[in-house]
């Protein structure tokens, strides 16, 4: 469950906030030599202010195949190639596409807590099938579900914490 949690903060994290986040370019790889690379393993990630991303290539050949890949993703940025690096300008979000980023995050959110009643769903399969096996009485099997149940609530109360604050994150100009 922990693991779900970590998982969907990672994909949270790829929403842009208005802020230059190095982590927006996450998902993004790069056709380098003929195999997708992500854009993290070819060159260094930085954000010298607020509203500015620079990507300053390793190989500087690769300088065009990085902006073509930005350009073709989904991120919604306009790479600004100097020759030796690119720069990416963030413009503030108007009020629709924060809208739209905040149902994102709640859709992400929603896999998160999909993923940890899966969890949920085959920890009590297991408990049951032990109880009636008799591995473990009832009574310790009813214990465990009751303990897995108690363990899933606590889970997605973190995720509707921490989907909480990635809303107050974007909805704040």
């Amino acid at each position: 469950m922990q693991k779900s949690i970590e998982a969907m903060k990672r994909s949270l994290n790829t929403i842009r906030t208005g802020r230059a986040n190095a982590s927006l370019l996450d998902r993004i790889t790069v056709e380098y030599y003929g195999t997708e690379t992500p854009l993290r393993s070819l060159a260094t990630i930085s954000t010298p202010d607020a509203s500015t991303i620079t990507i300053q290539p390793f190989d500087p050949s690769s300088l065009t195949d990085i902006e073509r890949s930005i350009s073709l993703s989904d991120v919604g940025l306009v790479p600004n190639n100097d020759g030796s690096a690119i720069r990416l300008n963030i413009p503030p979000l108007t009020e629709e596409r924060r809208k739209d980023f905040v149902k994102m995050a709640g859709k992400i959110a929603e896999e998160g807590k999909v993923a940890i009643r899966n969890i949920r769903r085959d920890a009590i399969d297991t408990a049951r099938k032990q109880g009636k096996s008799g591995d473990i009485s009832e009574d310790e099997s009813k214990d465990l579900q009751d303990k897995i149940q108690g363990l899933t609530d606590k889970y997605t109360g973190q995720v509707d914490k921490i989907l909480a604050e990635k809303e107050t994150e974007i909805t704040t100009v």
